[in-house]
């Protein structure tokens, strides 16, 4: 990936017609925008992270030219994997939703999903196809973009994303041998025990005794297998963790705990982090 890479909301961001009416921020690298377009040319070079975009109205007037030669429609999916260039020409008004994902979330949600190692997932590329079972998802997530929900924003991501694991036509388990990372064995002893002690403190150093690995080996071997450093992984899990006892309502001073953050405070910057809002705005959406 070139040193010049960048999403590709920011070809859109730079386009004199695109606008986007509404934007998300969804935590740890993922975002949302509701998007319009007219009378343009979008060329996209190598972007990082992976799109999924979802045509609400309009998408006749819109034509992929760099091969595929085809034009949307309302209800159009395209599936736009990370480092994949594209030109893209509008004749007529449109707007669209697109869903923004890193390239290292989308493998953990692989590795979680699926337990397999996150090296298997290959991303199709897909331009103009039936949403089929990502049409309700997609929908969710544009309500709640419009309704500055963000509780129902994580719930439509999270449906989003395993729809879109779970279909061959989006994505595939390829077959390849794997050379490095953990073994699956390794691998589900260190979720287990993380999952297990995530109100404790969890060391580095700890883990790598766990399955006989130096600190450095277990670093890079964790990353291989699951997309995320451990660090990342156990902050992944902690805001998975407090989203749940948040849901049913238990005081913030004891999600804290029962996660493994220092205070309360502690909490609101992770959980900031992880979802693009804090505990007590996530809790009045579901309220």
């Amino acid at each position: 990936m070139p040193a010049q890479s960048r999403p590709l909301s920011s070809f859109l961001s730079a386009s004199p017609t695109a606008r986007a009416l509404a934007r998300m921020e969804l935590g740890f690298g993922r975002s949302t925008t509701i998007w319009c377009n007219r009378n343009d040319q979008v060329s996209v070079e190598e972007p990082t992270g992976h799109t999924f975009s979802f045509y609400l109205r309009g998408g006749e007037g819109t034509w992929r030219v760099d091969g595929a030669r085809a034009h949307g429609w309302p209800g159009a999916v395209c599936v736009m994997p990370q480092g994949q260039s594209s030109v893209w020409r509008i004749t007529r008004p449109f707007i669209f939703l697109h869903l923004y994902l890193p390239d290292a979330e989308l493998r953990r949600s692989f590795a979680e999903t699926f337990d397999r190692d996150a090296r298997l997932l290959e991303l199709a590329e897909r331009t103009y196809v039936e949403p089929e079972q990502l049409a309700l998802p997609f929908r969710a997530l544009l309500a709640a973009i419009q309704g500055s929900d963000p509780a129902r924003a994580d719930a439509a991501t999270v449906e989003l994303v395993a729809a879109i694991l779970s279909s061959d036509r989006f994505a595939n388990q390829v077959r390849l041998p794997l050379s490095g990372g953990l073994s699956p064995r390794h691998f589900a002893r260190l979720r287990d025990f993380i999952e297990a002690n995530l109100d404790q403190t969890l060391r580095l150093r700890e883990l790598s005794a766990l399955v006989g690995l130096s600190e450095f080996h277990l670093q890079r071997s964790f990353r291989e297998t699951s997309g995320l450093s451990p660090q990342r992984w156990i902050a992944q899990r902690r805001i998975e963790r407090a989203k749940g006892l948040i849901r049913t309502g238990e005081p913030f001073a004891q999600v804290a705990a029962a996660c493994g953050f220092s205070s309360q405070s502690h909490l609101s910057r992770a959980f900031r982090e992880g979802t693009g809002t804090t505990p007590s705005v996530f809790r009045q959406a579901i309220s």
